[in-house]
Parts: C-alpha cells; sequence; structure tokens
C-alpha cells in the first residue's frame, strides 16, 4: 500500500453527507453514498478526502466534490463522461492529459472549467478524472492540444490506498 497521508480525519454529519452526495448526485447523474453510510473526511495534500466505509470514493478540489476512480467504479456516471479512443487508453491511464485528437465522444454540457471522468471507447471503464480545459463541442472537433487535465489516474497514490485505517488514539501514561 503507497503512503498517503491523511490528517484532521472526522465523522461527516448527516447534513453535510446530503449536501456532499447530492452535489455529486447532480453532476454524475448518479445515485451515490447516502446518510446511512459511514463517511469521514480528512485533508491529503491538495485536496479534501471522502472516506466512504474505509475508501477514499471522493475528492474535494477547489471546494467541489467529485468521484475518485474508484468510486466511479462503485457507484457509476452518466453525464461528463469525455470517451478516448483505445490508443490513448495507456497514457491516460499513465496520467497523462488528454489531447483532442485522441476524444471519440463526450458528454455535450460539459464546459470549460468542468472536473470530467475519461472512459475508454471499448469498455466504457473509467481512467481518470480531470478538469475540462475546452468546452465538448471543441473537444468533438478534433482540435489539436490538450482538451482535458489530468487530476487522478488508475494507479497514482490515491488510487493504491486500498483501505483507510481508523487510527487509534494512543493510551495516555498516566506516570507522565
Amino acid at each position: 500500500m503507497t503512503e498517503i497521508r491523511l490528517r484532521k480525519r472526522h465523522r461527516m454529519r448527516q447534513k453535510e453527507i446530503a449536501a456532499i452526495a447530492s452535489s455529486i448526485e447532480v453532476v454524475t447523474g448518479s445515485k451515490v453514498f447516502s446518510a446511512s453510510d459511514t463517511v469521514d473526511m480528512a485533508e491529503a495534500p491538495g485536496y479534501d478526502a471522502i472516506i466512504v466505509d474505509g475508501k477514499v470514493l471522493a475528492i474535494v478540489l477547489d471546494g467541489t466534490p467529485v468521484l475518485t476512480v474508484r468510486g466511479l467504479l462503485r457507484y457509476g456516471a452518466a453525464r461528463r463522461h469525455v470517451t478516448v479512443d483505445m490508443g490513448a487508453v495507456k497514457f491516460v491511464a499513465n496520467g497523462a492529459d488528454v489531447m483532442g485528437p485522441g476524444v471519440v465522444d463526450a458528454d455535450p454540457s460539459i464546459a470549460e472549467g468542468d472536473f470530467v471522468w475519461i472512459r475508454d471507447e471499448r469498455n466504457k471503464r473509467p481512467l481518470a478524472i480531470g478538469r475540462a480545459l475546452v468546452p465538448a463541442s471543441a473537444m468533438l472537433s478534433k482540435m489539436k492540444g490538450k482538451v482535458v487535465a489530468s487530476i487522478h489516474f488508475v494507479g497514482d497514490k490515491l488510487w493504491l490506498v486500498d483501505e483507510v485505517e481508523e487510527e487509534e488514539e494512543e493510551p495516555v501514561d498516566p506516570d507522565q
């Protein structure tokens, strides 16, 4: 297991869980975790991690909750997808940004700056999440250059975190 440092972990209130889940559901079009799940939030370098039943299934970037690749695999998503051809898969799965010529399909509602998820054309499985650098219409025009900046991908440190364990409090020594 790769070491990712999570600090200030705390259990979220039902109102907080409902607000984050609702925000994710609006973006993805899929039902995600609920108040009945065990949901914690912790600080990590560059983002806040949302831990559902011991797994990091979402992160908060720039105040916006986004499903991780593992979260997309669990809950799915009907919107904000960018589909790449099979030639781009190995590059995207290793953290490369998505280039215009590799895009074969995209959700038409994507606007510049939106968080999107990248999938392969054959299996439609998530490979990465990123931020759209151009709207969907420009992606589909096969323009040259970067169209999605990669943020999290299969195989990065966040992906390799398999299970987040509860931190045990150290016992207080009465002699000190």
